[in-house]
Order: C-alpha cells, then structure tokens, then sequence
C-alpha cells in the first residue's frame, strides 16, 4: 500500500522533472530553429508510455487503461498532449492517478473492477489538443 501510494504522489512530481530534463537542451537554442519547434511538438504516445514505465510500471499500466477507457467512452483518441496535461497538471487527473493506483501489483484483486468503475469517471470535455 505505501508502494502504490508514493508512486501516486511522486508521478506527477517524476514526470515534471523528466519532461525539464528532455526540453533543458532545445532552451539553450535560437527563436525559430528547428529544436524549437520540436520542443512543442508531442512526443509519441509509445514514447510517452515507455517514459511513464521507466517511473513505475503501474504508471504505464494506468495511462493504458485511461487511454482505452477515453476511447471507448468518448468516442476518440486523447492525444499524447492531452495525456501529458492529465498527469501534470496540480496533483494529476484524479481519475487517471487513481488508475495507476489501481494498476499497481498490490492491488491485483480487484483491479479489472477498479478500473471498470473508474472508466465511467471519465470527463469527455477535455479540451482537444490543436
């Protein structure tokens, strides 16, 4: 349980840092140059989960489970961009951190059902990415 429950509050604290650390070397480049651009671009989505597994397997399992859960309920993709926002914005998009938490192996007993429940939760109002 404390496992689970500090890689729930470390994620958004984690990935703020890893996403300072990939931007660190376009800062340093000139206005318009082509490193510039990229450091708005989105990263993949395959990118984007393998750096959630690099912090916690449970983070990647739950950004899977939020992804395919949008999806089914909203009827569309939710970017990468959008994927980013809900992680690190304040404290995480409840839902989505409280699907990490239930995609944690300590949590294996009722997890199908957790995230059953939990994909109801999902607002489809998110603004879309441009």
């Amino acid at each position: 349980m404390t496992r689970a429950f500090n890689s729930l509050v470390c994620l958004p604290l984690c990935l703020g840092m890893a996403a300072a650390a990939l931007a660190q070397p376009y800062a340093q480049t000139p206005p318009g140059s082509q490193a510039t651009s990229l450091m708005t671009e989105d990263i993949s989505r395959d990118d984007y989960l393998a750096l959630l597994a690099r912090i916690s397997p449970a983070a990647r399992e739950g950004a899977l489970a939020y992804l395919q859960a949008f999806q089914r309920r909203c009827g569309r993709t939710m970017s990468t961009r959008s994927l980013r926002q809900a992680v690190s914005e304040g404290s995480g998009d409840p839902v989505l951190m409280a699907m990490v938490h239930a995609s944690d192996p300590s949590q294996k007993a009722g997890r199908e059902a957790s995230l059953r429940l939990l994909a109801q939760r999902i607002r489809c109002d998110a603004p879309r990415a441009p």
